[in-house]
């Protein structure tokens, strides 16, 4: 967060260094964006808001509303892309695999029917249903699919995962290691998508995955570990900054402090950690409120050290 002083009608500089002058982003005119620029930057959007190709319609305030709540969850997500310096190429950089985000409208039958949009990713094109920005919308799919947990946030982690994959693991001849951890990515993936939908998780899905959807197929395990690798660590850095620690009484076992930078943590175990006794804090805190767990999930030791794996596979990656 940067405080600014105007220099004309369009550039301003920072406070705490006069000498960078900037310019807001061009989404900034609907209150869609607040990053900035650099003004000797050639494009007029910011570094989130240039990957986007297809965004919600503008000509309703439903639309603006829904398009600012899903810039902030894509704006949450590059701050950590940003901060761990992890690929991110656009299509002008990367024309085949470049990361580009289409936030579609569902569409409308002649039968008056509703087909909603699909949330996915293919070749670094991430397409995010519109509408789940949407409170009403977003749980009804929920209940409707049975999952503890669902934002856009959550969407847009998860999708950036299968994103990282190709970048990290597929591009950088690294599914040998992969398969050890998550296995053979080769088995047939709309078979397993449809297994999954059809039967639900194997019985037992619990000790080994983070999610019933992770069990479906080691590319969704991956995703789901991405996300919550993310959860984990964004979290814990927003606690430390708050000075967020620990010690109920009486129970000193799950006594907890975040003394260190999540961000550039020893290991995954040293952020799960510090993160169990944070997260059961704050889901007391929302029962406290009437309100559903926070982190509805158990860390089991096979999905931290899938989660061991995303910290050496990220932090490799930051050291390049």
């Amino acid at each position: 967060m940067h405080a600014l002083e105007p220099r004309d009608e369009m550039v301003w500089q920072l406070v705490s260094d006069p000498d960078r002058h900037v310019r807001f982003c061009a989404n900034a005119g609907l209150d869609i964006c607040n990053w900035l620029v650099d003004v000797e930057s050639e494009g007029e959007f910011c570094t989130a808001c240039r990957h986007n190709r297809l965004v919600p319609n503008t000509d309703t305030q439903d639309g603006i509303d829904r398009w600012r709540r899903i810039g902030q969850a894509q704006r949450h997500l590059f701050y950590s892309l940003l901060r761990w310096k992890l690929p991110h190429p656009d299509r002008g950089q990367d024309p085949q695999g470049g990361l580009v985000f289409d936030f579609l409208e569902d569409s409308l039958q002649g039968n008056g029917n509703v087909v909603p949009a699909m949330t996915g990713h293919e070749e670094g094109l991430i397409t995010i249903r519109a509408a789940e920005a949407d409170d009403a919308t977003r749980e009804q799919a929920r209940s409707s699919m049975n999952e503890p947990y669902r934002t856009l946030l959550g969407h847009f982690r998860h999708e950036a995962g299968h994103f990282i994959w190709n970048k990290l693991v597929r591009d950088q001849n690294g599914l040998d290691d992969f398969r050890a951890v998550f296995g053979d990515e080769r088995q047939d993936y709309a078979a397993a998508l449809q297994r999954h939908y059809a039967g639900g998780a194997p019985v037992g899905w619990q000790d080994n995955f983070i999610s019933a959807y992770a069990a479906s197929h080691p590319w969704e395990d991956f995703a789901e570990c991405f996300a919550h690798y993310l959860h984990i660590v964004d979290t814990l850095e927003t606690a430390r900054a708050f000075g967020i620690a620990i010690d109920p009484r009486g129970h000193e076992e799950i006594a907890g402090e975040v003394d260190f930078l999540p961000y550039r943590a020893k290991s995954a175990e040293q952020l799960v950690s510090a993160w169990v006794p944070l997260s059961i804090a704050i889901n007391a805190i929302q029962r406290s409120m009437g309100q559903p767990d926070s982190y509805p999930f158990v860390l089991s030791s096979p999905v931290v050290a899938k989660l061991e794996y995303l910290h050496r596979l990220i932090q490799a990656a930051v050291t390049q």
